[in-house]
């Protein structure tokens, strides 16, 4: 990604002088906001042109609508309709087909209305917040950079197994029932021409469904990498002003994030969770036969579904868990700065001085001689760590500011937020016991799960 400096000079000399510096960083602003064939996004575009789900030209968009039309909507229609196979034997009835149709199709059709809404409106990089990283450190630029290229590879982890077990289910359907499904002409060539639709189908709504997911796991990453970023003013020589600007900043973009998703991610929970319940109301009734031939596809559905909206509730409040987070580390700069303020009396622990440095700092478990690191493996980073901080880091910041500053942290938690809603770690257990209840009861009554 090229840097844009914005910091250098147009020319000297008086209020001129500074008149056309600020041209040039509005200019370069401009410029880094303005979407070109060669960009960070060149790649993704690619991969949304071969998902048919780009609308940047008018041609483009006419072909997404065609196959969403199609695959969303006809494709399922048709097979439910006309494969539906009523005289077939146990192995290859459907009687859950309807419920497995009518929720991927409506949380594709979602998905794919939000995503064309949300491009349309803002733009691929103004949604993605590439217009917004002119002016983030060098570090932030290249994190999201990396895991924008990672989120094709990651969409692929989630699409291809679901892919795999439907095509598995639906060659031996077609092939083991071939003489007993409803056929045009041919059976082997009508039978093979519905099996690849329906597995296009399957293909192109699960891929729309996860691609709005991971696009918003993408955003909140930026955001976790802008947070990450922020906790380093802690451990420098900041002022209170610059400090609560940034937190301003970042602030404003979750409330951005949380006012585009929030009716995606409300309706997704309402769709799933309400897809769960219908299944499990059909699944219990007393004539329901249920084993893996009859209700394989259902409870694949179910997965996909959950899978999806468990991507977006973990993104949702783990970036709520770092913004509430800084609170902590605040707290801790406070209490650094407070007990370095006064001077060792009688009785209390003594400082050890950092020959280094000449400053103080209290002994902690860590200096016993053996580190305990490996005991926190990866879940230590700059916001969840034992580490003092740093004398130098608010040397020049009185206790009234640092004060001021916690009040303020500990009164505006920031993170991700439906309608009012916070979503957080335990939102998120909640949701996960009731949605995978249901899920494992329904695997249980397919393929054995307990």
């Amino acid at each position: 990604m090229a840097d844009i400096d914005i910091g250098s000079a147009a020319a000297s000399g008086g209020d001129g002088g500074g008149g056309r510096e600020r041209l040039i960083n509005r200019e370069n602003k401009f410029t880094r906001c303005v979407s070109h064939a060669q960009d960070e996004l060149q790649s993704f575009r690619k991969y949304l042109r071969w998902m048919c789900v780009d609308q940047s030209s008018p041609w483009t968009a006419v072909l997404s609508w065609s196959m969403f039309v199609v695959f969303t909507l006809v494709v399922p229609a048709t097979s439910h309709f006309m494969l539906a196979c009523s005289d077939c034997d146990s192995h290859h009835s459907r009687p859950y087909d309807s419920v497995v149709q009518l929720s991927l199709s409506s949380f594709a059709a979602l998905s794919f209305l939000c995503l064309s809404r949300f491009v349309s409106k803002y733009g691929l990089r103004r949604f993605l917040f590439f217009d917004k990283l002119w002016d983030e450190s060098e570090t932030v630029r290249r994190g999201y950079t990396n895991q924008l290229n990672r989120s094709l590879k990651i969409l692929s982890y989630f699409v291809a197994p679901c892919f795999l077990a439907m095509s598995s289910y639906k060659i031996w359907w077609y092939a083991s029932g071939a003489s007993q499904i409803p056929f045009l002409g041919n059976v082997i060539l009508s039978d093979t021409v519905a099996c690849v639709m329906e597995l296009c189908s399957w293909l192109y709504r699960t891929a729309v469904i996860f691609l709005v997911c991971v696009l918003f796991r993408l955003i909140c990453h930026l955001q976790i990498l802008r947070l990450q970023d922020f906790a380093q003013v802690f451990q420098m020589d900041s002022d209170v002003g610059s400090i609560l600007s940034e937190h301003l900043r970042i602030r404003r973009h979750l409330r951005i994030i949380s006012h585009r998703y929030r009716t995606f991610i409300l309706l997704s929970l309402i769709l799933v969770t309400g897809s769960q319940f219908y299944s499990l109301l059909i699944t219990t009734k007393a004539y329901a036969e249920l084993n893996i031939y009859r209700a394989g596809e259902l409870a694949l559905c179910s997965m996909t579904l959950v899978i999806a909206l468990l991507i977006l509730l973990r993104s949702a409040s783990k970036i709520t868990h770092k913004a509430q987070a800084v609170t902590c580390l605040a707290a801790k700069w406070h209490v650094c700065a407070t007990i370095e303020s006064f001077e060792t009396v009688d009785g209390e622990t003594p400082r050890l001085v950092d020959r280094a440095s000449g400053h103080g700092y209290y002994p902690t478990d860590g200096d016993s001689g053996q580190s305990d690191s490996e005991d926190y493996g990866d879940e230590e980073d700059d916001f969840d760590n034992n580490n003092l901080i740093p004398a130098y880091a608010y040397s020049t910041i009185s206790f009234q500011k640092r004060q001021a500053l916690v009040n303020y942290f500990e009164n505006n938690r920031a993170g991700i937020t439906v309608f009012g809603f916070t979503l957080d770690r335990s939102t998120l257990h909640t949701i996960f016991g009731i949605e995978m209840s249901l899920v494992l009861w329904l695997l249980g009554k397919t393929i054995g799960i307990s």
